[in-house]
């Protein structure tokens, strides 16, 4: 991912505290054809988290934050879970599962299919980035 793809990551107001998690790959079976359902394909996932860091970062407390692990387990349950049509859907179900599986207040998600089947085109990525709030 290029500086100008990951500029959504670190947007926000200047006041706002993120957890951000980049290139976390999976192998799902999402997508409209056949061939994507039968044969899978790998699937890039890039976070940010919005929620207030100060606590944790004062009292160095694991359980003032969001952990890593359970985002990433979050993300792959719903990448490697049941097969879905569209990145879009994708996606909701990784900022459903992230919101709960952390305090954030905010999430943004990022869902690349990279060497997406994209007629006349053989090495393109589609992906789709949403934001949503608790």
């Amino acid at each position: 991912m290029t500086m100008e793809e990951r500029r959504w990551l670190v947007g926000g107001s200047d006041e706002s505290d993120r957890i951000v998690l980049t290139g976390l790959t999976f192998y799902g079976y999402h997508g409209v054809h056949p061939e994507e359902r039968a044969l899978g394909q790998r699937f890039v996932v890039d976070l940010a988290l919005e929620m207030d860091l100060r606590p944790a970062g004062e009292s160095d407390d694991l359980a003032l934050t969001a952990s890593y692990s359970e985002i990433y387990r979050a993300v792959r349950e719903v990448v490697e879970g049941p097969p879905r049509n569209l990145l879009e859907t994708v996606a909701e179900g990784i900022a459903e599962a992230t919101l709960a599986a952390s305090g954030a207040q905010v999430v943004h998600v990022r869902v690349a299919k990279p060497w997406a089947p994209i007629k006349g085109n053989t090495a393109g990525t589609a992906a789709v980035e949403i934001h949503r709030r608790r």
